[in-house]
């Protein structure tokens, strides 16, 4: 990691906000596994500052490179006076520096922060970056220690590489939709719309982990690497069945675990092992059920799927959801209600578990999700303060690269650089 005497990870140390529960206090104390490391991130929408902001989270210092009208999704709602939630969910705790990078002045400023940093992740179509001068060949020159990561709808090389590929059009291509339709019941002609960006999030979680990878290997041999992250290859990645069964297509599908209908609602029940259907067997009070033909393996079940799967809405039906739920889960079964985000964010065990922060982007409080890991000797929550547009941007070129205030004012007049915060 660089160890330059301007380095400083003052802004990521702690939260603006307040977790609102009584281990904040002890998590903010404690250090995070990537303090010290610099992110430079030219990245915008989702699957980029989804990978960084988990790397803010860890504790590194995260430059937000962005054009002067800002990354696009600062304009997408939910907003409040002005201010994107969607947009701090997703770069809480980095910083913003706003170039125009269409100005040789700004590359030359990029090209000596790069000198400084641990890391650049870029999500720009492939060949952009290398006709701004500032693809790996050409920065690894000046940084040999640097992990270089790009992600892409269909990876770096290729015949289809330089296709534009958001999150929705990954899920077309890479059969994710068609596999999904496959699964409903019914005559269901059209795909399923979702709005759900699964690539996105798959894909920043990926190039999140390569990072780590790559960095460690910096660490043990002095030398950085190239990154290539595909969400195509993701999605592929993320449907392990289907891969399978494309080569290998079986006579009779799998059975698929449906809603159950209850009084009031639906719930979900999972009896996956015979562990599990035996124990729902005797939960539901038809212990009959271990011993019957239809249902004593895992093989004769999926036989007879459609028969057991009436028998449980036959006895949820005369149950509401939550004590279905109860039953089932006493029993040792596999089973939850159906919840919407706005009740599952605030159930209990999430609560307990401090799976939300709360932060403050300048328009009030509200709460966007930790990482899903937890370490028992480091921090890994989100970061106080989302930015404002360009708002580092003279600091951080007075910090990093030494300038002075009035070499600082003459980029913002010739509008190299810009700070609307």
């Amino acid at each position: 990691m660089n160890s330059d005497s301007n380095r400083s990870n003052s802004s990521n140390s702690s939260n603006s906000g307040n977790s609102g529960n009584s281990g904040d206090t002890k998590a903010k104390a404690r250090p995070g596994i990537l303090d010290g490391v610099r992110v430079l991130d030219f990245t915008a929408m989702m699957s980029g500052p989804y990978c960084t902001r988990l790397m803010a989270d860890l504790g590194a210092e995260v430059i937000k490179v962005e054009p002067p009208e800002g990354d696009h999704i600062r304009m997408r709602p939910p907003r409040r006076e002005g201010r994107s939630t969607y947009f701090a969910q997703l770069n809480a705790g980095k910083k913003s520096l706003s170039l125009d990078l269409k100005k040789p002045e700004a590359i030359a400023l990029v090209r000596e922060m790069v000198a400084q940093c641990d890391v650049l992740v870029e999500n720009y179509r492939p060949g952009v970056m290398k006709r701004l001068g500032l693809d790996y060949e050409a920065l690894c020159a000046l940084n040999p220690k640097l992990v270089y990561c790009s992600i892409s709808g269909f990876g770096q090389e290729g015949a289809w590489s330089g296709r534009s590929a958001y999150a929705p059009v990954l899920h077309a291509a890479s059969g994710y939709d068609m596999a999904n339709l496959d699964y409903q019941e019914g005559d269901v002609e059209r795909p399923l719309k979702n709005g759900i960006f699964v690539a996105d999030v798959l894909g920043g979680s990926l190039a999140f982990g390569a990072i780590q990878s790559a960095l460690f290997r910096a660490a043990r041999t002095g030398e950085g690497d190239h990154v290539d992250l595909s969400l195509m290859d993701a999605m592929l990645g993320l449907l392990v069945y289907e891969c399978q069964e494309a080569q290998f297509p079986a006579e009779r599908r799998r059975p698929l675990y449906r809603p159950t209908k209850a009084k009031d609602g639906f719930l979900l029940i999972a009896p996956v092992s015979q562990n599990n259907f035996e124990a729902l067997a005797r939960g539901t009070g038809h212990p009959e059920w271990i011993t019957d033909a239809r249902f004593r393996t895992s093989q004769e079940r999926e036989h007879h799927w459609g028969e057991l799967m009436q028998l449980l809405d036959d006895w949820a039906a005369s149950r509401t959801a939550a004590e279905c739920e109860a039953e089932m889960n006493a029993a040792g079964v596999p089973c939850s209600r159906y919840f919407t985000v706005r009740e599952a964010m605030q159930l209990p065990p999430l609560v307990e578990r401090q799976a939300f922060q709360t932060i403050d982007d300048g328009s009030g409080a509200f709460q966007v999700p930790n990482p899903a890991f937890r370490f028992s000797r480091t921090a890994a929550h989100a970061r106080g303060g989302v930015p404002a547009l360009g708002g580092d941007g003279p600091a951080l070129l007075g910090e990093l690269l030494g300038l002075s205030a009035e070499r600082i004012d003459a980029l913002r007049e010739s509008r190299t650089l810009h700070v609307n915060g």
